[in-house]
């Protein structure tokens, strides 16, 4: 590694926030801030915000002149091509061709992967799924994500698309419309907005008492669901108990598929703890193939909010080169090793 540049900039682009963090060879984070992903109508206005910002968090710890790369995670971002390609939580018109567009503006490579791609390359290599070589990895944020990693390996397929379980159908009569314009897709269940979207249903079809009817229903969100489940509310429970058992059953399927170890689940979904987790692993050994009952791990991120998907896109900074879609290749691992400081 060039010592005069030890650093590398890691992006997570979510359906509402992005997050970056400029990142040493040891895989510490050294400061972060993040914007609004939604903000702009413009992905022109948006990337110069993000320098903006990111150039901001450089010059506070002197970094100038010392970034190697730029990694990024984002929604239906190409490995291979570098693209953002239908992008459905996403406010501009996609495909977009977002690792040149940063790398025109930064001045640096850039490679890029799926958000949850690069939320699993991190817990693979800084956190609980540190040592499995076959997991899941699902992220439960304003949609639902999933990086698979097989024998070691991110599974990427052969067009940079594979694993988006958050769109394999759960519901296939009477399904929850889904950004992607099909129904019944995972996401439209199991994300936060999903959660909302139940609360709002059962308050529809109910007069029972609760603590969510002081919301204007169009604002209730998944954590005024989850501070009234705390709080007792017998229908924010009940919400719960609807999607941990929807996720459940759909982790089962999902093992027929690699056989993983573990489940690993990140997003602030994922922090609802016991009220989700108890009845998706309930669900999930209900509906288990038998070969697999009591062997596939459930496991919450030790992470911090973020840091998976930064530190895991961080990691893919130390081998970005410039944008050439007719040469890039898929890396030989789904944790790409970072130089020795």
């Amino acid at each position: 590694m060039n010592s005069s540049k030890p650093y590398v900039i890691g992006i997570d682009m979510g359906g509402t926030n992005t997050v970056f963090g400029i990142v040493d060879a040891r895989g510490v984070v050294l400061a972060s801030n993040s914007i609004k992903t939604r903000k702009h109508s413009r992905i022109e206005d948006y990337i110069s915000e993000l320098y903006e910002e990111t150039m901001r968090l450089v010059r506070s710890i002197e970094a100038e002149g010392k970034i190697f790369g730029i990694g990024v995670g984002a929604p239906n971002a190409n490995y291979f091509t570098g693209m953002i390609e239908d992008g459905v939580n996403l406010p501009w018109p996609t495909p977009v061709p977002f690792a040149q567009m940063l790398m025109d503006k930064f001045g640096i490579p850039v490679a890029i992967t799926n958000d949850a791609n690069a939320a699993a390359i991190g817990e693979m290599t800084y956190g609980v799924a540190r040592g499995l070589k076959d997991f899941i990895m699902i992220t439960l944020g304003t949609g639902v994500g999933s990086g698979i990693v097989v024998n070691g390996q991110l599974v990427y397929g052969h067009d940079g698309f594979a694993g988006e379980l958050g769109h394999v159908i759960v519901k296939r009569n009477n399904g929850r419309l889904c950004g992607c314009g099909r129904t019944g897709c995972l996401e439209t269940y199991c994300s936060a907005t999903g959660v909302a979207r139940t609360a709002r249903e059962f308050l529809e079809i109910t007069e029972e008492p609760s603590l969510l009817r002081n919301i204007s229903v169009e604002d209730i969100t998944s954590k005024d669901v989850y501070d009234a489940a705390m709080a007792g509310d017998s229908i924010a429970k009940k919400v719960f108990e609807y999607t941990g058992n929807i996720l459940g059953e759909a982790l089962a399927d999902f093992t027929v598929f690699s056989s993983p170890e573990a489940f690993v689940l990140f997003g602030g979904l994922a922090k609802a703890g016991d009220l989700l987790l108890k009845p998706l692993r309930e669900s999930m050994e209900k509906n288990m193939l038998s070969i697999w009952k009591g062997k596939v791990k459930v496991l919450q991120s030790e992470l911090k909010e973020a840091d998976a998907a930064v530190l895991g896109a961080s990691a893919l900074g130390w081998e970005a080169k410039p944008v050439n879609t007719a040469t890039v290749v898929p890396p030989a691992s789904a944790a790409p090793i970072a130089p020795q400081a």
